[in-house]
């Protein structure tokens, strides 16, 4: 457990131009360990010295934003942290929901797939700005009505512990989000441009067409969720059981219908078989499928118990 001071630093330095955060944090723990130093020199306690100092100074985010000479004023300082905050988790998944299910929509009542795509990009973007819009005017008419509220005074109790060595990185975050996107996109690209061609050039897709009124826009859906949740993942900075436990029912929602699709022989377009005639030879299908299943059974759990140990390690 860090100290209160260490822990208050970090809540500042968070927020300040990361160029001036080595003379910040020189200046403020200065300034803190003079001002504790002047109460423990009259005989107060260090401990309720260093709360009073804290509490005095006031909410890290305000003292941040003097620092940095941000002004938190778009719509009053009564309510701005608690819009900007309010704002941001709206934004992160509403969007990105609407968005796909619009989508998903439109291809099941028989639109192409990139129209759906368009209007559901479209919707998003719609809904991005709708939220924006009416989140700031319902804050700034309550600056108005009533700018004397009275919010939860912040505390010293509300510091979030110095972040230690993330379990989850930057890199590998968006690294993931890369790879579920050119997924998505190849799903979608491969029904008009798969790079498999007819003797006469036309394009052979490698999924059957008749997915995209059933399964296929279930499964672009959980890819979509998967996004949010690597996002989410990487806020929390550590695997956590609840997180394992997302994890494992998104891989479930994805690999079960897709397995059962090809086990059933409905998972790769006809077209594409007959265009690999060894496919369709004896059981080489079956063997395929078979394989497929097992690998995908392994990785899934090799991940899985991957994941256990690193909550273990964390929670050691």
């Amino acid at each position: 457990m860090s100290s209160l001071t260490d822990r208050y630093l970090a809540a500042t330095l968070n927020s300040v131009p990361a160029q001036r955060r080595d003379e910040i944090a020189a200046e403020l723990r200065g300034s803190i360990e003079d001002m504790i130093e002047d109460r423990t020199g009259n005989g107060q306690d260090p401990v309720a010295a260093e709360r009073e100092v804290l509490t005095e100074l006031g909410n890290p985010e305000r003292l941040a934003a003097r620092y940095a000479n941000h002004r938190l004023q778009l719509i009053g300082p009564t309510y701005y942290l608690v819009w900007r905050r309010l704002l941001r988790l709206l934004l992160s998944f509403v969007p990105a929901i609407v968005g796909t299910v619009v989508a998903v929509v439109d291809v099941a009542d028989g639109e192409s797939i990139g129209g759906a795509i368009g209007t559901g990009i479209g919707t998003a973007i719609e809904v991005a700005v709708q939220i924006a819009f009416w989140i700031t005017l319902t804050f700034a008419i309550f600056e108005r009505v009533s700018p004397a509220v009275n919010l939860p005074d912040w505390n010293v109790d509300n510091l979030a512990d110095v972040p230690v060595n993330r379990q989850v990185t930057l890199a590998d975050t968006i690294a993931s989000v890369v790879a579920i996107t050119v997924f998505i996109g190849y799903l979608v690209l491969q029904h008009f441009r798969s790079w498999v061609e007819t003797g006469d050039g036309a394009n052979i897709p490698i999924i059957d067409p008749a997915l995209w009124t059933s399964w296929l826009p279930v499964l672009i859906a959980v890819l979509v969720v998967s996004m949010v949740f690597e996002v989410v993942k990487y806020r929390v900075g550590q695997w956590t059981w609840p997180l394992l436990a997302g994890k494992v029912l998104l891989n479930l929602a994805f690999a079960v219908p897709a397995l059962w699709l090809l086990v059933t022989d409905r998972l790769l377009s006809p077209a594409f078989v007959e265009r690999f005639e060894w496919l369709s030879t004896g059981d080489n299908l079956d063997t395929v499928a078979s394989i497929s299943v097992v690998s995908v059974a392994a990785i899934l759990i090799r991940d899985t118990v991957d994941s256990a140990r690193k909550i273990r390690r964390h929670n050691a």
